[in-house]
Order: C-alpha cells, then sequence, then structure tokens
C-alpha cells in the first residue's frame, strides 16, 4: 500500500505545477494576440463610405391607382414605399392583430389586386407592378 501512496503523491505535485506555468505563459500569448487585433481597427478606419445603388434612385411613373396614394409625379422607388407607408399609418390601415398585414381601403384595394389583405413583405412586389 505505501507504494500506491508515493505514486500519487508526485502525480499531485505535477498536476499543481502545471497550472503555474499555464498562467504564466497565458499573457505572453494574449499580447501577442492584442497586437493584430490594433491593425485590424487601423484598416478598418480606411474604408470609404457605402455609395447608394443609382437604380433606387430613378425616378418611376406610377401607375393611375398607385398615383391615388401617392400622387403622380414621378418618384424613387424608395419615396413611393415610404409614401405607401404614411397613407397606411395616416388612415390605420395596418391590422391591429397582426401587425405585418396591411387591410386594403378604398383606394388601395386596386393597388393590392381587389385583396382585401396583403402582407407587408408582399407591398415591393405589388409595387413593382404599378411602376414602369
Amino acid at each position: 500500500m505505501a507504494k500506491t501512496a508515493k505514486k500519487a503523491a508526485p502525480k499531485k505535485a505535477v498536476k499543481k505545477a502545471a497550472p503555474k506555468k499555464a498562467a504564466k505563459a497565458a499573457p505572453k500569448k494574449a499580447a501577442k494576440k492584442a497586437a493584430p487585433k490594433k491593425a485590424a481597427k487601423k484598416v478598418a478606419k480606411k474604408k470609404s463610405a457605402r455609395k447608394p445603388n443609382a437604380a433606387f434612385m430613378a425616378p418611376l411613373s406610377a401607375s393611375p391607382a398607385l398615383a391615388e396614394v401617392v400622387g403622380s409625379k414621378p418618384l424613387p422607388r424608395t419615396e413611393i414605399i415610404k409614401k405607401i407607408w404614411d397613407y397606411i399609418k395616416k388612415n390605420n390601415l395596418q391590422d391591429s392583430k397582426n401587425k405585418r398585414m396591411i387591410n386594403a381601403d378604398a383606394k388601395l384595394k386596386p393597388v393590392f389586386g381587389n385583396k382585401s389583405q396583403i402582407s407587408m413583405f408582399e407591398l415591393a412586389k405589388i409595387v413593382n407592378n404599378h411602376v414602369k
């Protein structure tokens, strides 16, 4: 039995010594990793601002049904969507239970293809059918 006790003691000593070495080595590794991160931040600052796509800014003419809601003047696609949302919010046409659904009134029903309700995710597709 004494032999097993002697073997167990050196293993404990090795386990205790190992964390001390690891703790000393860890700050050196962290210091090496910190330098490349600083270089990466400098690279990120040099990037130029993103330019908007010209296709979104091109004025489009609306169909007569859509013109009743947004006006007859040619507008970019982004502005058309904004004006439709302004109309929806002004007339409280968003469904009260499911906010993703838009209820149609007399002006929007022809735009929605005579549907009484559409999803907000269908709005861009529907607008695409009514602009040139």
